[in-house]
């Protein structure tokens, strides 16, 4: 078996090749479990973030709730306004306050509060998304084709009702799965 130097140096190299070997399939089943660690970690983490901003947006705007289910709209409005301007970039605001104004009969400046919202997360028109609110979007939609359709009828140079009309289209693209 170990005749001479070249055999000596063949079952060296060929030992030497399997430990190398080895080492190597361990460190890749090592990598790709850190793989899977890691993307259930994203997962994780996408989840924990998504309920800690469920909590605090439930935290930020329950004051808002509580006006607004008694039936006090302006104070609500009010206390909506302050909240928008401390967190511009929060779209639940804009939502809220759609709602609030749909309920008090301002329908164009609620169909503005909605694109405003949606502009700044389209989770509000995913039908998957804890924040969707995709049925009162898509009702308001259609009440706003035809209320749009009768008003332009009676006013056909009326600018404000073409603005309207292209706010409720953007809010009607979004429904159907466009993007901005």
């Amino acid at each position: 078996m170990f005749k001479d130097s070249f055999d000596k140096i063949c079952w060296l190299l060929l030992i030497v090749l399997i430990i190398s070997a080895s080492t190597l399939i361990y460190k890749d089943s090592n990598v790709a479990d850190s793989k899977r660690t890691t993307a259930s970690n994203k997962s994780l983490d996408r989840e924990l973030a998504n309920r800690a901003r469920m909590e605090l947006i439930a935290k930020l705007y329950a004051p808002v709730e509580v006006l607004h289910k008694e039936g006090n709209n302006p104070t609500a409005l009010l206390k909506l306004d302050e909240l928008i301007r401390k967190y511009p970039a929060e779209a639940h605001g804009h939502i809220l306050q759609g709602e609030i104004l749909i309920n008090m009969g301002a329908f164009d400046e609620a169909v503005s509060s909605y694109v405003a919202g949606v502009k700044l997360n389209g989770d509000y028109v995913d039908a998957k998304s804890p924040l969707s609110r995709r049925v009162e979007i898509q009702r308001l939609v259609d009440e706003g084709l035809k209320t749009i359709s009768k008003r332009a009828s009676s006013s056909p140079d009326n600018s404000s009702l073409a603005v309207s009309r292209q706010k409720i289209n953007y809010l009607k693209s979004r429904l159907a799965g466009g993007c901005e």
